[in-house]
Order: C-alpha cells, then sequence, then structure tokens
C-alpha cells in the first residue's frame, strides 16, 4: 500500500480504479488542521492531468504494470510494431498511445514498454538520443555574432532548432523530455 506520505514524482498509483502517476506534490500542513499532501496527478490511459488533496492517513494500491523490454521494428499507416526481446510475440501502438515520444523512435532499438492489465499502454523513453539532422539550412557567414539557432528536421521528423555550425549528416543529442537540442554527438 503507497501512504500520501510516500508520494514522489513519477510514483504510480491507482485512484478511482484507474492508474496515475505523481507529477508534483506538495505536503501542507495548516495551523490547526490535520496535514494533507496536494497532489497534480496525471491519468496514464488517458492523459488528464487532475489535482486531488489526501489526508496524509489515506493509502492507495500500486497498480498492476508490468515493462518490457520491445524492439521497435516498424511503422505502418497509424500503427508502430514492437517485438518482445524475449518471446518475440509482437504488439503494436497507435499514434494516441505514443503521442509525441513516436518522434524519437529509431527502428531496431529496445525500449522499455509500459502495460496495464496485460495491454501496452505507454512508452518510457531514455533521457535522450542521437538523431542524424536530415535537413538544415546552411549557415550564412557574420551570423556568428551570439547564440543564433536555426531550424532542423531530424532522420525521425521531428523539428528543433539547433545552433548554426550544425550541418546535414551531423548527429545530435536530443533531450527527449524537452524536444531541445544537447550537444553534437559522434
Amino acid at each position: 500500500m503507497i501512504s500520501p506520505n510516500d508520494f514522489r514524482k513519477g510514483l504510480k498509483l491507482m485512484y478511482e480504479g484507474a492508474p496515475y502517476v505523481i507529477v508534483d506534490f506538495m505536503h501542507v500542513k495548516m495551523g490547526r488542521g490535520r496535514p494533507h499532501v496536494k497532489a497534480k496527478m496525471k491519468h496514464l490511459m488517458t492523459g488528464q492531468v487532475v489535482e486531488k488533496s489526501f489526508l496524509t492517513t489515506g493509502s492507495f494500491e500500486a497498480p498492476d504494470m508490468e515493462t518490457r523490454l520491445m524492439q521497435y521494428l516498424y511503422m505502418q499507416g497509424a500503427e508502430y510494431f514492437f517485438m518482445d526481446t524475449q518471446n518475440y510475440d509482437q504488439i503494436s501502438m497507435t499514434v494516441e498511445q505514443l503521442s509525441d515520444s513516436r518522434l524519437y523512435l529509431m527502428e531496431n532499438h529496445n525500449y522499455d514498454i509500459l502495460f496495464f492489465q496485460g495491454k501496452p499502454f505507454s512508452l518510457d523513453l531514455p533521457a535522450s538520443v542521437v538523431l542524424v539532422v536530415s535537413k538544415s539550412e546552411p549557415a550564412v557567414k557574420g551570423d556568428s555574432v551570439s547564440n543564433i539557432m536555426k531550424p532542423a528536421t531530424l532522420e525521425t521528423g521531428l523539428e528543433i532548432k539547433v545552433p548554426l555550425f550544425v550541418k546535414e549528416g551531423d548527429k545530435v543529442r536530443v533531450d527527449t523530455r524537452t524536444g531541445e537540442y544537447l550537444e553534437r554527438a559522434n
């Protein structure tokens, strides 16, 4: 059982029969009132964010979730296909299930996929990925006075801002949480 005193960012719990993840929380102790925890929670299936307040005496169950290491195979139509690296079973996930994480997927790479009650619903990405710049305009001499950024399209279709010295064919490291350029990779 999970107590509100145990809340931390990223903790998954069952609330009103549905799986949620804690996005943010704050312990509150008013002068004469009982202590409680205010939490901002995201529904893992729908993505809806709610804010609730819980007494510290409450308790929650951990969701029946499973993480499997799966290899991304290919995309067909609006579905993305993955293969379990242990038993070679294949599953598909929709664009809605993957949302923006689909822009970081690279074929034949392994990813952790979260299952709830035997069904895939979410993808855990690493903190950063290395992608190749497929389209970027060349820098113009004299534009290097300050930290100027230019648009670039990566091999997965993701569009980000990169420094002027980055050119087509370069590998760049991208933060998957913010979608921002981190550094040029080797």
